[in-house]
C-alpha cells in the first residue's frame, strides 16, 4: 500500500476519529503474524474485508499503516508506532470488559424479591424453584409484605422485582400483569351464612365486621374498592395466614384469595359463601422501578411468572 495522502479533518466526537477496537485489534494481528490473511483468518473475517478495514483506518488517521508485498505484510514506521498505541487502547478495553464482566457476575449472583402475602405464600415458591434450577448459584432473598411495603422496597433500592395484588400499580413504579385472582367470602362451617337459601348481599358484606388484612394490603383495597366502603374490622391481622387461621377457628367471615383457602374448601374447614352483586376479581402484578425495566435473575424470573 502507498502512502496516504487525505489529511482527515479533526471535527466531531472522539469516535468518529479513532478508529472502532475491531480495526485495532485487526492491525495488532497483522504485527503479530506479518500478514493481513492470517490476520484476517484468525480474526474470521475475509482477506477483502481485512484490506478494507486497514483502508478506511488509514483514510481515517491519514497516514499509512502497512506494507504489502509477495513477502508479506509490513508495518510501515507511522503504523508501528500506531501499532503501540493500539495495544494499550485494546489491554483498556480488555479492563473494561472485564469489570463489565464482573458488575454482572455480581448483579446475577444475588437477587432480592419482594412481594405481597397472597402471591409470596402461593405461588413465589414454585417459581423460585424453576429459577434455581436455571439459575443455582443465584442466592434469592424474599421480603414479604403488604403491597405498600413492596412499592417501598422497590423505590428504596432494597428490591430488584416485586409483586403485588392492589387494583393500582403505586406511583414510581411500571408493572405487567402475571396472573388474575378471584377473592371469595369464606366462613366456619357452623357460621349462620352456611344455611342461607341465597347469595349474600352485597350491602350485607360491606356492613358486617370481617376478619381483615392491615391496611396497605391489596386484599383489602380490592375489598374496600369494590363494596364502596367496609365496617370497622372484627379483627386486623398482619398475613393472610393469619386470618385464614382466624376464620377457620370461628372467629368471623373473611375474604380471602381463592389461592390461599383451596385445600380448607375442598376439606371442609371453610365454606365459600356466594356474594350478590359484586365481582372480586383482581389482577396480580409485577412491579419494578419506572424506567428499570428487570435484566438478570429478575428478568428469568419474570418469564417464569408467566409460564
Amino acid at each position: 500500500m502507498g502512502s496516504v495522502q487525505e489529511q482527515p479533518e479533526v471535527i466531531g466526537s472522539l469516535a468518529h476519529r479513532v478508529p472502532d477496537l475491531g480495526a485495532l485489534e485487526l492491525l495488532l494481528a497483522v504485527a503479530r503474524l506479518g500478514s493481513l490473511g492470517q490476520a484476517a483468518r484468525e480474526l474470521g473475517i475475509t482477506q477483502p474485508a481485512a484490506s478494507s478495514r486497514v483502508r478506511s483506518m488509514e483514510r481515517q488517521l491519514g497516514v499509512a499503516l502497512v506494507d504489502r508485498s509477495p513477502r508479506g505484510s509490513r508495518l510501515t514506521d507511522a503504523g508501528a508506532l500506531v501499532t503501540d498505541w493500539a495495544r494499550r487502547i485494546v489491554e483498556a478495553a480488555e479492563a473494561f470488559d472485564a469489570g463489565a464482566q464482573a458488575l454482572r457476575d455480581r448483579r446475577d449472583s444475588r437477587l432480592r424479591v419482594a412481594a405481597s402475602m397472597t402471591i409470596a405464600e402461593y405461588l413465589l415458591p414454585g417459581w423460585l424453584l424453576a429459577l434455581r434450577a436455571q439459575r443455582p448459584d443465584t442466592a434469592v432473598s424474599l421480603l414479604a409484605g403488604n403491597s405498600a411495603a413492596v412499592a417501598e422496597r422497590l423505590l428504596s433500592g432494597e428490591a430488584d422485582l416485586g409483586f403485588v395484588e392492589g387494583l393500582t400499580v403505586p406511583g414510581g413504579l411500571d408493572s405487567t400483569v402475571i396472573a388474575h385472582d378471584q377473592l371469595v367470602v369464606v366462613v366456619a362451617p357452623g357460621h349462620a351464612w352456611t344455611r342461607r337459601r341465597r347469595a349474600l348481599p352485597a350491602a350485607e358484606l360491606a356492613s358486617t365486621p370481617l376478619i381483615l388484612r392491615e391496611k396497605g394490603s391489596g386484599t383489602r383495597q380490592v375489598l374496600d374498592t369494590a363494596l364502596g366502603g367496609l365496617a370497622r374490622p372484627l379483627i386486623e391481622l398482619s398475613s393472610t395466614t393469619a386470618v385464614k387461621a382466624a376464620a377457620v377457628s370461628g372467629a368471623g367471615p373473611a375474604v380471602l384469595s381463592e389461592l390461599a383457602v383451596r385445600e380448607e374448601l375442598a376439606l371442609r374447614r371453610l365454606v365459600d359463601i356466594p356474594v350478590d352483586g359484586v365481582t372480586l376479581a383482581r389482577d396480580l402484578r409485577a412491579v419494578w422501578p419506572t424506567g428499570h425495566r428487570p435484566t438478570g435473575p429478575a428478568r428469568e424470573l419474570l418469564s417464569l411468572t408467566r409460564g
